[in-house]
């Protein structure tokens, strides 16, 4: 119930919400728009989008809120499945062995078992004995490795699956490569250079070239009438068969890190091991060989100052040698003959060593002197030294006789470990190295490297290393002990090292030292057990030597190992009587105390027997305090009592044979009692020595207490000091773990009183000791913790089941047992840290869990638990099992006979025995405070074990199969209730504070669930995700944050990971309305019965949207598509950052069931797909937030808000939409509130998802279209509006680009950069061709129809041949074929499933017949997928597709979607150009089919001829790797068909094709031509000119072609001349339109465009007799429209501003305007006035800075250029282009196609006469031209642009002299002008332009002078009126004129042409014009010194004077020529001959 605080809130709000009801139908009554309703909505809930879900109508259920989900096992039982058996039966229910319990026998490392040989042991040695070989009890879910969470789709998985793929055949990889494309090109270069080889229109060459081809084989059947079903299935037929069954298996798996839902089984758990060395002892060689030597391996780690393994002992003596000590050693042991030993390291570092000691028998005379002989003599003196050597031989005889039993120490040394393995790591092959004094390794080449610090320290992988050790140090005698010897190796270590000092005993030891094997042969364990495998005992084995690791190690024990080692330390005798020199311990482990009671149990040395009753340590000659430094190994006996105990004696040992005197005499005695209260005794003792033997019972005290009558050595001081240490799996040496088991076993026994250290604990008080006991467990050391963990969680698991009876109490320890346990679980997490998986389970209790735990026996009589191996393994379990388990379990679980809630729970209550499962939640649920934390805080330890609990008991009381509703008492269910209810409330409120623990809790609480739903009732647990879900939804609610979200996401992710998930979902379950309660059981196989009554239409709408009915019956499925509809829900607040992650989920299910082996069968699949059916509305609903794979969504939004403004104006279904809008469900056949349906802002979204987000999902659409039944969807398509089904096909459209095949070259180059470029640069021309604002929406989408659909090969070729291969280096060959063989049979599946889904959405169609306006996007997505690279096996499918379609809806291409028939055929020609047959065969089959189709409408086909013929232009003109072979085959495959058609023999029809293929032919022709010139650009420009002109009458092509001109130039950035393009054709369309209707603001046809272009009037050639554009099919185009010309004139305006001729935009404008005006545009009016304004503002801004083009004549001479020979030309070319660089463009160009040399460059500018020229070569004159104006002219051409625009003349001066110099002097100088005139004015369509008239102008050498003298004049007025001025401009031009050294300067002119009056009247003029002329100019020259005057400085003052002195010599010299005037020019009286002027004009033409 409400708290009462809530009430008054909740009053107001449901108050509010019926105000809200109200308010919404009187908006709906007023037909508001439902935009508006929602905006009110929102607006009085604050605004919140989210709100608006959880506001509920009529019994909807908001998708954010859970719903109820359907009580599961009720439903099994009211629904029998109808289906007897089959795999669609196995969907129905779980398998009956899903769930088994198995005993697996662990395995034993070791031949026996290392078990105590003793019988009658302890309990607690027993237990210890049982944890370490009892069988694992391991629980298994049989199909659990098919679920997600065992079966990733890992890429190994993914290499199986893709075995066996056919290879796809693609055009793009069958394509030759560039560079032999490249070179057939030039081949063609160097065959011809024609441009009319043949003439067009040639129809004789044409016909005769397509008769002799091939055509392509034919379609059977092609031409016969069949109907349109037969044709469909036929179709479907093919199309369904060799299929590949699994989508994912092509699609990449998802890059994420480890899935959430993975879930590894831990590591059984096993004895631990470090890093493992093997060390071969292979040899020990000294000079002289004289005696045995012993030796002893061990390590040492310096840092940590601690031996880390035991010692190794191995003899390498001669068997000679050997034979001197033959009376000690009876016989030797093969375990002692040892010489390899593996070494375990657990923490390698730089500071371990090996430590070598040699030992030798003890003889007379201290350890240098017995060293010295093997100091001193060399092996090679040996025949020198004999008889010393004999001397030396026999002395150690005598002394190996009498002395055999006692060693001395003798020499050492030490290698470094990291030295060897990163030496060996350096070397090659098997390396050898010496090791010299100190440790240094010398190798085979000197090794430098050294390392520091832990990182190198890796032992498992260096190369096996031979180590020679050549220098032993001898011991000495007082420097024996551990710590002396930590000096000696940290010494070693530095470079001067003390021990390099000494005299070193040279020795040959040889070692090799390898990583050790896996198993090694014949290996015994430290306890001499055999290890696996071991063939043969007699062979020389291999030890394992213990290791004493150097730090803690946290690994639980598994196996029983008991071992003791005693280390003697020192002696001091220094105060003891008495001789005492040469002192030998002997140590013997006793069990009583008579000399007969010593136990074989000291493990032998080297050489001798297994087992010995004692052992020496080595003697120091004549040393009263002796250190020791020997190692005693004892096997210590399993139960050990208080007399056991170690026995010391001390002897004096008399090494000189004297009479009377004993060998050895015992000095002391001191001994070691081995239980102490109980407990095992170790550590470091310092003892008192004895002098006489301890007296009777001594064994049970220690000797520190003083026995009465004892004589003590120095007073009962300690003086003997000695280390024992225990590596035992039975002995804790914890005090707190003792007196826990302790007690325990006590309890077990009932053995009171029980003595645990000083205490006497009587029954009374057990259970206060007990509890404080427990409680104490915290305080224990961690590592023992963890040793005897499984055998400690054991015992605690058993107290929480069987309360103990005390005192006939029975005492309650479940409390206290489950807080230790939550403890000891929280401190292994804390502590060990790293061995943890991703979720946070130690991998220790992991194991613990799945291997060890089991249901304790609960039977309070039997002393051990029952064990239940007889069972392992075997299916059938034994009879006489059952009567044992009834008897143990019966008492734990009297259910077994009764209900769950039978009075029998009382009495087991009073028993006291318990279910664990059952106790440990309750003890969960009531506990709190810390110990609640620390259970929260390891959830999933407590969780495992009750599942494992729960699993136990079910299968031991054989209820796995019993229904699952009364598994379990009540009062259990509700405790899991109240946990998992608080446990999800601790995830909501503490996600922020702590989300580290929430992240574990809730993937705890997942994988619980998810294995609660294999065991328990399945509602319930759906359940209890409900209430999970509830809480997380309530808090969402309240806080937008996407972090609560995710974590939903993830818990969500582990439950469905259930390998069962799909059964789950209930997949037979058919979905009712809500209204019925219960579905009918007979509708479950109405699969195939018609839908036909409201009530299976609305279940139809069930099955596909997120209804309340589906999210019921497929509980997980719907909360899985839920999570995804809110996730990706445009507004969703921030919930962006998931979408990858709520994707990949369902992905990741998807790729699940594809792959799974259950659901193999179609049928099954089908089932399953039924479970995803709303993923389709979901995915639809995300269109417009897609990543756009086409660039065709902008498109798509637009149309979208059309929609909603249609949807919106008063149609029928508003009502309803906007009250499911508001109440958060969805519009009856959508899946969502279609929020943004309704809300035209929502388009901003678009492209919001990442592209890998998008595929996956896509993805993820097409699985279901592919596996979902298509009656149900055909029945679903049928129920969709039109818009609806529009946006579906928007989406497949989006799925075709999406899953284009990338192209094996692709693969090659995955440079994301060179892709970026090349899609870059088409999206460049497309922008330039189509335009950028205004009506370039429509065209861009119909441009991928128009222009380069096809990804253009050889651009992405231009673009990418400087690209680097670094991707290629890192896959081989192999790898990236099979990429490409995978990408490539995914393009084909994915559109073959587009395909289906098309097949289906007109099969609606022609059901429905209401949507035919949908049949153009069908249209629209087939042709988008032919456009795409498709595979040869998609394209005939997709091809038998569009021929069917067209058959059945003929008057949908010819009548409705004309544009899409233009598509159609270009596609069409695009694929009969095809390399591969197959595409060829099937692409002309359609195209004559349409012809025909065509033909049969209307008696002609003039829309395909139209269309086809312009698809061919547009490829020929755009396409580079177009082949015209290829297209001939096809062409003449189609005359075939034509042919062989009987029907249509009789028409017009045959000849019709007949004109058409020819027509067609000819433009190939061309084409080919075309190709020849590709590499030429003013050639192929001329050559596409000449095409165009020849459609002069065909304005469709005509454009075309013009387009084709205006890319071409955009590509070489000619953009003045595609702007000319674009006019040119915006003319031609203006013609047509006002031919068509009269309209004022549009153009009057080309008139209106002459100031743009003078050339354009060419446009208006054509009259209306020639072309009436009201015929079929002409000017049919796009562009043929109003849109289209404003299109047009849009580019054109772009074109003209990117070549910065800003004054033509205003020109374009000034047409363009009128028609905005008309329209009331004010939108695009704005945009073109911003325009203008730039424009203009550009022109005033660049002033002074514009360059537009430099002009050149080229004349072409040779035969060699064909049709070029005596052409002449003006060539425009870039602004500033010098001379040079065309002429090295030209000649380059052409000397590569003739030869360099036959090409040369005419260097003058002079008439050629061809007469002198040579005719094998071909020879080019290049001359700079300006621009040539007449003086009228001048007038108009003010600005820079108008002296640039509309140029058709010409000019170029020739100097020349009468006698043919070129220079001459200045009287005899002439000069020649030649003016061109070209054909049209520049800038024109084309960059060439033919010169047509040639005038030459000769002045003579007056004249000349006259032009030089007033450019001189003009010069220096610049220079002076110039502004700012430029003073030293001014002093070059002053310099020039007044200086006195200037040859053929001003003076000597007027010297030349003044000093005398011409003799010829005729000159009079000239005279007097070149005297006014120097008069100018001398008042230039005094301006221009006067301006020169007032801008220089002091310092050129002198510079100045000398200027003016010159300007005065000069004007004195002037004077009397230029004041000489001419009398007869001023007589009134002479008559002025107009023609008195001497021109010599010469015309040429």
């Amino acid at each position: 119930m409400w708290k009462k605080s809530q009430q008054p809130s909740c009053f107001l709000s449901l108050l509010a919400c019926w105000l809200m009801l109200i308010n919404i139908c009187v908006l709906l009554f007023s037909r508001t728009v439902a935009a508006e309703v929602r905006k009110q909505i929102a607006g009085q809930y604050g605004g919140s989008p989210q709100l608006l879900k959880n506001l509920s109508v009529g019994g909807n259920i908001p998708l954010t809120e859970a719903v109820e989900p359907v009580d599961f096992e009720e439903y099994l039982i009211t629904h029998p499945p109808l289906i007897e058996s089959g795999p669609l039966r196995d969907l129905i229910e779980f398998p009956p062995d899903d769930i088994e319990v198995l005993y697996t026998p662990r395995e034993c490392r070791t031949l026996g078992p290392a078990v105590p040989e003793e019988g009658e042991n302890d309990p607690h040695v027993r237990d210890c004995v049982r944890s370490y070989t009892e069988d694992w009890a391991i629980v298994n879910r049989k199909y659990h490795k098919l679920g997600t969470a065992f079966n990733p789709n890992t890429l190994d998985k993914q290499k199986e699956r893709q075995r066996g793929l056919p290879k796809q055949v693609f055009e793009s990889d069958e394509l030759p490569d560039h560079s032999s494309y490249q070179d057939d090109q030039d081949d063609l270069k160097r065959r011809s250079m024609s441009i009319d080889d043949t003439p067009r229109g040639s129809w004789a060459c044409s016909i005769f070239d397509l008769k002799n081809s091939q055509p392509d084989a034919l379609l059977p059947h092609l031409l016969d009438r069949v109907p349109n079903e037969e044709i469909d299935h036929h179709n479907e037929d093919q199309r369904k068969s060799n299929r590949h069954r699994e989508l994912f298996a092509l699609h990449p798996a998802l890059d994420e890190e480890e899935p959430i839902e993975r879930h590894c089984v831990p590591d059984v758990p096993k004895e631990h091991f470090g890093q493992r060395l093997l060390v071969k002892c292979l040899s020990l060689k000294f000079e002289i060989e004289i005696e045995p030597i012993f030796a002893s391996l061990a390590l040492y780690d310096v840092k940590e100052k601690k031996k880390i393994s035991e010692n190794f002992y191995f003899d390498l003596n001669s068997e000679q040698t050997k034979a001197m000590l033959r009376p000690h050693i009876p016989s030797a042991a093969i375990s002692t003959l040892a010489r390899s030993a593996v070494f375990s390291i657990t923490y390698p570092s730089q500071d371990v060593f090996f430590v070598i000691k040699l030992e030798k028998v003890l003889q007379q005379g201290d350890i240098g002197e017995c060293a010295e002989p093997y100091m001193v003599f060399k092996e090679s003196d040996a025949a020198k030294n004999k008889e010393k050597l004999e001397k030396l031989r026999s002395q150690s005889e005598q002394f190996c006789q009498r002395l055999g039993r006692y060693r001395m120490p003798f020499a050492w040394t030490a290698i470094h470990l990291m030295n060897i393995v990163n030496s060996a790591g350096s070397l090659e092959r098997d390396t050898e190295l010496e090791m010299g004094l100190s440790g240094d390794i010398v190798g085979r080449r000197s090794l430098e490297r050294t390392t520091s610090g832990d990182e190198s320290c890796s032992l498992t992988s260096f190369r096996p290393a031979t180590l020679t050790v050549t220098n032993f140090f001898k011991q000495e005698g007082d420097r024996l002990s551990d710590e002396d010897l930590y000096k000696f190796l940290a010494d070693m270590r530095r470079p001067s090292s003390v021990l390099r000092r000494l005299r070193p005993i040279t020795a040959q030891l040889k070692i090799d030292i390898s990583p050790a094997p896996e198993n090694p042969h014949y290996c015994l364990t430290p306890d001499l057990l055999q290890v696996k495998p071991y063939p043969d005992s007699r062979v020389r084995p291999t030890k394992e030597i213990l290791e004493f690791p150097a730090r803690d190690v946290y690994v639980p024990n598994t196996t029983y190992r008991n071992l003791l080692y005693v280390n003697p330390q020192s002696l001091n005798f220094a105060n003891r009587q008495g001789s005492a020199r040469n002192i030998t311990v002997k140590v013997q482990f006793m069990n009583g105390e008579d000399p007969s009671n010593a136990m074989p149990v000291i493990f032998g040395k080297s050489s001798c027997a297994e087992y010995s009753k004692e052992a020496y340590t080595s003697v120091v000659y004549h040393n009263r305090s002796p250190d020791f430094h020997d190692e005693i190994k004892i096997k210590l006996p399993a139960s050990l009592t208080d007399h056991h105990h170690i026995l010391f004696t001390f002897y004096h040992v008399s090494c000189q044979q004297k009479q009377n005197t004993p060998l050895e005499t015992p000095v002391g005695y001191t001994w070691i009692p081995m239980l102490q209260n109980g407990r095992l005794r170790t550590g470091h003792f310092c003892l008192p020595v004895s002098l006489e033997k301890p007296p009777q019972s001594y064994s049970v005290l220690s000797p520190d207490v003083p026995l009465p009558g004892m004589k003590w050595v120095d007073n009962h001081r300690g003086v003997f000091n000695v280390e024992v240490v225990a590596a035992s799996t039975i002995h804790t040496q914890d005090q707190y773990l003792d007196k826990f088991f302790a007690l325990v076993h006590a309890m077990d026994e009932h053995m009171f009183p029980v003595r645990i250290g000083d205490m006497r604990i009587m029954e009374n008080n057990l259970e206060a000791e007990l509890k404080s006991s427990i409680a104490a467990l915290n305080s224990s050391q961690l590592e023992p913790v963890v040793r005897f963990l499984h055998l400690l969680l054991d015992k605690l698991v058993l107290l929480m089941v069987r309360p103990p009876v005390i005192a006939g109490q029975i005492v309650n320890l479940g409390q206290a047992s489950f807080e230790v346990m939550a403890s000891i679980v929280n401190r292994l997490h804390k502590y060990l840290d790293t061995s943890q998986d991703m979720h946070g389970r130690n991998s220790l209790l992991s194991s613990y869990i799945h291997y060890v735990f089991r249901l304790p026996n609960t039977d309070p009589n039997s002393p051990s638990p029952v064990h239940y191996a007889t069972m392992a393994r075997s299916a059938v379990r034994p009879a006489s099992l059952n009567l044992n388990r009834s008897r143990s379990l019966s008492n734990s679980n009297p259910d077994i006979s009764g209900t769950p809630t039978s009075p029998d729970d009382e009495v087991r209550s009073i028993i006291g025995s318990k279910l664990f499962h059952e106790e440990l939640a309750l003890q969960w649920v009531v506990s709190s405070g810390s110990v609640r934390e620390g259970a929260l805080q390891q959830a999933w330890f407590f969780f495992e074990l009750m599942v494992k609990s729960i699993i136990h008991h079910l299968y031991f009381t054989d209820r796995l199969q019993s229904p699952r509703k009364n598994r379990f008492p009540e009062r259990f269910m509700d405790d899991i209730t109240a946990l998992v209810s608080t446990i999800a409330g601790d995830i909501v409120s503490r996600f922020q504070k702590d989300l580290e623990l929430v992240e574990r809790l809730n993937t705890s609480l997942a994988f619980f669930l998810n294995d609660l739903l294999s065991v328990m009732d399945r509602g319930f647990v759906f359940s209890l995700i409900k209430t999970y879900w509830k809480q997380v939804s309530t808090k969402l609610y309240a806080l937008q944050n996407p972090t609560l979200e995710s974590l939903r996401l993830d818990f969500l992710r582990i439950v469905c990971s259930h390998e069962h998930y799909v059964t789950l979902n209930l997949p037979f379950s058919l979905l009712t309305p809500p209204a019925s309660p219960s579905p009918s059981v007979s509708s479950a196989t109405s699969q195939s019965s018609g839908f036909s009554t409201q009530v299976q239409d609305q279940k139809i709408a069930n099955m596909f949207e997120l209804s309340v009915p589906f999210r019921e019956q497929h509980y997980l499925a719907g909360l899985v598509l839920t999570e995804l509809a809110v996730i990706l829900d445009p507004e969703a607040d921030g919930m962006f950052g998931l979408h990858k992650k709520v994707i990949s989920v369902v992905h990741n299910l998807l790729s699940s069931h594809d792959s799974d082996p259950r659901y193999a069968d179609f049928e099954v699949k089908a089932r399953v797909a039924l479970l995803y059916l709303p993923l389709i509305g979901i995915v639809m609903e995300t269109l417009p937030q897609l990543h756009d794979f086409t660039g065709m969504l902008i498109d798509f939004c637009i149309r979208l808000m059309l929609y909603c403004k249609y949807e919106a104006e008063g149609n029928s279904m508003i009502s309803q939409t906007v009250a499911m809008a508001i109440a958060g469900t969805s519009v009856p056949q959508m899946s969502r509130p279609s929020s943004f349906l309704l809300n035209p802002q929502a388009t901003r979204q678009h492209g919001s998802f990442s592209a890998e987000s998008s595929r996956s999902l896509l993805i993820c659409l097409l699985w279901v279209l592919k596996n979902a039944d298509e009656m149900v969807l055909q029945k679903w398509f049928t129920d969709l509006s039109v818009s609806q089904l529009n946006r579906l096909l928007d989406l497949l459209y989006l799925c075709v680009s999406c899953f284009e095949y990338k192209g094996k070259k692709a693969f090659e180059r995955m440079n994301s950069l060179t892709f970026k470029k090349s899609k870059d640069m088409k999206a460049k021309l497309e922008e330039a061709i189509l335009g950028s604002i205004g009506a370039r929406q429509e065209m861009v989408r119909r441009s991928r129809g128009a222009f380069g659909s096809q990804e253009n090969l050889r651009w992405r070729k231009d673009m990418t041949h400087w690209r680097q291969t670094s991707e290629k280096m890192d896959k081989t060959r192999a790898e990236l074929e099979h990429e490409a063989i995978i990408d490539g049979n995914l393009a084909t599946e994915a559109n073959l499933i587009i395909l289906d889904t098309l097949e289906i959405i007109v099969q609606t169609v022609s059901v429905t017949e209401s949507k035919e306006s949908i049949l153009g996007g069908v249209l629209k997505v087939l042709l988008h997928s032919m456009a795409c690279n498709q595979s040869a096996l998609y394209l005939q499918h997709c091809f038998a597709t569009q021929r069917a379609l067209v058959s059945k809806f003929p008057e949908l291409l010819f009548e409705e979607e004309t544009e899409q028939c233009a598509d159609l055929c270009l596609r069409l020609l695009r694929n009969c150009s095809s390399s591969i047959s197959t595409i060829r065969a099937h692409a002309s089959a359609s195209l004559y089919l349409l012809m025909r189709q065509n033909f049969e409408i209307g008696n002609n086909f003039a829309r395909v001829k139209m269309q086809v013929t312009m698809s061919l232009s547009s490829l020929v003109g755009t396409s580079q790797n177009f082949n015209e072979d290829f297209l001939r085959r096809s062409l003449k495959t189609i005359l075939t068909y034509a042919e062989e058609d009987l029907e249509l023999r009789e028409t017009t029809f045959p000849d019709q094709v007949q004109d058409l293929v020819f027509n067609l032919h000819m433009i190939l022709s061309d084409t080919v031509k075309m190709k020849e010139h590709q590499e030429d650009p003013e050639m192929l420009i001329d050559l596409m000119y000449r095409i165009a002109k020849g459609y002069q009458t065909s304005p469709d092509l005509r454009l075309t072609w013009l387009q084709n001109m205006a890319g071409k130039h955009s590509e070489r950035n000619n953009h003045a001349e595609a702007a000319q393009c674009l006019v040119h054709s915006a003319a031609l369309v203006a013609e047509y339109l006002s031919m068509l209707e009269d309209r004022k603001y549009l153009p009057v046809g080309c008139v209106t465009f002459q100031n743009i272009s003078s050339n354009v009037l060419e446009e208006s050639a054509v009259s209306d007799d020639v072309v009436s554009p009201d015929e079929e099919g002409i000017c049919s185009g796009k562009y043929f429209t109003e849109a289209g010309l404003v299109g047009l004139l849009e580019q054109a305006a772009s074109s003209f501003s990117m070549a910065g001729m800003y004054e033509a935009v205003n020109e374009v404008y000034k047409v363009l305007i009128p028609i905005h005006e008309a329209n009331r545009d004010a939108k695009k009016l704005a945009t073109i006035h911003g325009k203008l304004q730039e424009a203009f503002g550009k022109i005033v801004h660049q002033d002074g800075k514009r360059m537009f083009g430099t002009y050149f004549r080229v004349g072409f001479y040779g035969s060699k250029f064909g049709d070029l020979d005596e052409q002449e030309f003006v060539y425009k070319e870039p602004a500033i282009t010098k001379l040079a660089e065309i002429s090295h463009r030209l000649e380059g160009f052409y000397g590569e196609r003739f030869g360099e040399d036959q090409v040369e460059v005419i260097k003058d500018s002079n008439p050629v006469d061809k007469c002198k020229l040579d005719p094998n070569k071909a020879f080019i004159q290049i001359t700079y031209v300006e621009p040539y104006f007449d003086t009228y002219e001048m007038k108009d051409r003010i600005t820079y642009f108008d002296k640039n625009y509309n140029l058709r003349r010409f000019v170029y001066c020739t100097p020349f002299t009468l006698d043919g110099r070129a220079h001459g002097d200045l009287h005899e100088q002439f000069k020649r002008k030649t003016i061109l005139t070209t054909s049209h004015a520049f800038p024109y369509i084309k960059t060439r332009i033919n010169i047509i008239h040639k005038e030459e102008i000769i002045s003579t050498p007056i004249e000349v002078a006259i032009e030089d003298m007033q450019k001189k004049t003009q010069e220096l007025a610049f220079a002076t009126h110039q502004d700012p001025s430029d003073a030293k401009m001014l002093q070059m031009v002053l310099q020039g004129s007044v200086g006195t050294t200037v040859n053929q300067g001003p003076l000597e002119v007027a010297q030349v042409f003044l000093s005398e009056i011409p003799s010829d009247p005729k000159l009079y003029r000239h005279h007097n014009k070149l005297r006014l002329c120097f008069k100018d100019f001398t008042k230039r020259c005094e301006d221009a010194l006067r301006k020169n005057k007032s801008l220089i400085g002091p310092d050129q003052k002198e510079y100045q004077r000398e200027l003016e002195r010159n300007y005065h010599r000069l004007k004195e010299a002037l004077q009397p020529l230029i004041n000489r005037k001419i009398p007869q020019l001023y007589k009134p009286v002479l008559q002025v001959n107009s023609h008195s002027r001497m021109s010599l004009r010469k015309l040429d033409v």
